[in-house]
């Protein structure tokens, strides 16, 4: 057997198909109000965030994370140098899964703890990224086998047939990209991959003051304000629209009710934008708000609850040095 497989679960025109989806879906919603908040706050247009990650989206995204201001990757990269014999030794996994591995650097420090480890298994929808992290790996740690999934992971997920146990890792602190209900929807599909014995890592970025996490994704330097605005450039260029770039301003705010960041994009006036592709045309009136993704952060408690509502169970919490951000590790049931 090869020590790289790749499996595609993904239709070759799956990306396309979903984008127009999302535009769809999001850039029409009717403008009711959401009766969870106060005062009925209008339902903003959306774009989901993972349209941000085209090859100039995922640069200036590596570009983020060195900023002063970004603090989620350096305290995740400690916690892991820190405490990954430990979990090597709590899990004893001779498989790792990763969900939205991308360029796997981070999982590097994982598998240097893992000497048992038999397979690793990435799962992106970049075939890219997945053939290239795969194969750096394979040079690297002759004896590794590598079985990539080209897939969706907040989608149905069918693993391949490795090792047991497994360890499901989940890293980035991207599960807060998702909405409550979208959390709960896929923490339950993640359990329902494992076996009792099997652990999933997770990231989750913490509360904490509301000037840091603002910064956090408003820095100084606006490179966070040209990611956001990426988005506009993969649908113009993917869907024939003609959104002006200039035409909105980057907002980062903190939803204290919610315990999230929301980045969106502002209209600067009055202005109908014309997609193409998908035969719409979309008005967004001076000062409407365009929302690109929901960043929450979590407490412990929060975690705990949350995993234990899909089956899985607690067992370790590690933060950073500055309790900024957290691992947890929690066992199948």
């Amino acid at each position: 057997m090869s020590p790289f497989q790749l499996t595609r679960t993904l239709p070759e025109d799956a990306t396309d198909a979903a984008l127009r989806s999302d535009v769809l879906r999001g850039l029409t919603v009717p403008q009711a109000l959401d009766s969870a908040r106060p005062g009925g706050t209008p339902i903003p247009k959306t774009l989901p965030p993972k349209w941000f990650y085209d090859a100039h989206g995922s640069d200036l995204f590596e570009q983020i994370t060195e900023l002063p201001e970004y603090y989620p990757t350096r305290a995740e990269r400690e916690i892991l140098l820190a405490r990954a014999p430990e979990i090597a030794a709590a899990t004893a996994a001779r498989t790792l899964v990763e969900l939205g591995s991308g360029s796997s650097d981070k999982t590097r420090h994982l598998l240097d703890a893992m000497p048992g480890l038999h397979t690793y298994v990435p799962v992106d929808v970049s075939e890219s990224a997945l053939r290239q992290a795969g194969e750096a790996l394979i040079a690297e740690r002759p004896g590794l086998h590598v079985h990539a999934l080209i897939a969706d992971f907040t989608a149905a997920l069918t693993l391949p047939d490795t090792p047991e146990p497994r360890l499901v890792a989940f890293l980035g602190g991207t599960v807060g990209n998702l909405l409550p209900a979208e959390r709960a929807a896929f923490l339950a599909s993640v359990r329902a991959l494992m076996s009792p014995g099997d652990a999933l890592l997770l990231g989750t970025d913490l509360v904490k003051d509301a000037s840091v996490l603002v910064a956090a994704y408003d820095d100084a330097a606006g490179v966070t304000a040209e990611f956001n605005k990426n988005v506009l450039t993969v649908v113009n260029r993917e869907l024939d629209a003609d959104f002006d770039l200039d035409a909105f301003d980057h907002v980062a705010r903190w939803d204290t009710e919610n315990e999230w960041i929301e980045m969106r994009l502002r209209s600067r006036r009055a202005q109908t934008v014309k997609i193409t592709a998908v035969d719409l045309a979309v008005d967004f009136a001076a000062g409407e708000d365009l929302r690109t993704e929901v960043s929450a952060k979590f407490r412990e408690n929060g975690v705990r609850g949350e995993l234990a509502a899909a089956g899985l169970k607690l067992t370790h919490w590690w933060t950073d040095r500055e309790a900024r951000f957290a691992l947890s590790l929690s066992m199948a049931r």
